[in-house]
Parts: C-alpha cells; sequence; structure tokens
C-alpha cells in the first residue's frame, strides 16, 4: 500500500501545482487512502519531493527536487519494490510493474539521461524503453536490475 499511495503522490505533484501537505492528503482521502498529513510529510520527505517557485509566485511541491543528478538517480524503495521484470531484446527494454505505478518508475528512467536512451514510454504497468542499440538496451536493464536489488 506504501508503494503505491507514494507513486499516486508522485503522479499527483507530476500533474498538478500542489502547495500543501493538506492539499495531497485530501485529494488521497478522495481516492480512497486512509492518510493522516503526518503520513504524507514522511512519505514527501522519503521520496525527497521539496516545493519550488511558480511563474506565479506560489511555491509547489516538485517531483526531482533534491535527487542525485544522472547517473546517479536513486530510487526510492517504493518504486524499486514495484518492479516485477525486466528484459531486452535488440534496442527495447520493457520494464513490468505492479498496476498504476509504470509511470513513476519511468520517470526515475528518463532521469537517468543516459546516452543510450532515446525515449520511454510508460502504461499502467509496463514500460518500453527504446535505446540506440543492443548495448544500450544491456546497459539500461542492468541498471534497472540494480534498483531491484534490496536497497
Amino acid at each position: 500500500m506504501k508503494a503505491k499511495r507514494q507513486s499516486r503522490i508522485l503522479e499527483l505533484v507530476s500533474e498538478q501545482e500542489l502547495e500543501t501537505q493538506e492539499e495531497i492528503t485530501a485529494l488521497l482521502r478522495e481516492e480512497g487512502y486512509a492518510v493522516t498529513q503526518a503520513t504524507v510529510s514522511r512519505d514527501l520527505k522519503e521520496l525527497k519531493l521539496a516545493k519550488t517557485l511558480t511563474s506565479r509566485g506560489t511555491y509547489r511541491y516538485s517531483v526531482g527536487v533534491g535527487r542525485p543528478k544522472a547517473g546517479s538517480l536513486r530510487m526510492t524503495h517504493a518504486m524499486a519494490d514495484s518492479i516485477i521484470r525486466v528484459e531486452y531484446a535488440a534496442n527495447t527494454v520493457v520494464v513490468h510493474t505492479d498496476p498504476g505505478l509504470a509511470q513513476a518508475v519511468a520517470s526515475a528512467v528518463d532521469g537517468l539521461n543516459m546516452p543510450s536512451i532515446l525515449g520511454c514510454v510508460a502504461g499502467d504497468d509496463t514500460i518500453i524503453v527504446v535505446t540506440r542499440n543492443e548495448e544500450g538496451s544491456a546497459e539500461v536493464s542492468k541498471k534497472i536490475r540494480e534498483w531491484m536489488k534490496p536497497m
């Protein structure tokens, strides 16, 4: 449940300009998550989300703030636990996740900014990563499998 909740938080802050923990708590509750503001606060800290200045002069929670730079992106336990299987063939990597979590994992894959990655597309529980060549697919697959190991 924690992994799904944290994945949903990542989606919410990516989709909307959320300014307070209370807003996030209310949205999660509307979707059936039994959360308190304290739980959301811990989730935001674990996900390394922070407030950034918007063009309107207000602050909002943002994905990627405070995270390591490309190539050293640390997956959260929640995202890593959601990865079920990784396979590749030629210049394509396919990643299977728990339902509803592919977009959060795909965001982390995109965050790698690896030169071998041409693009990444996520559905509900499957991610397709297109690389420049089979060597790039092997490299990306290896990185994702490292995330799957206990942290």
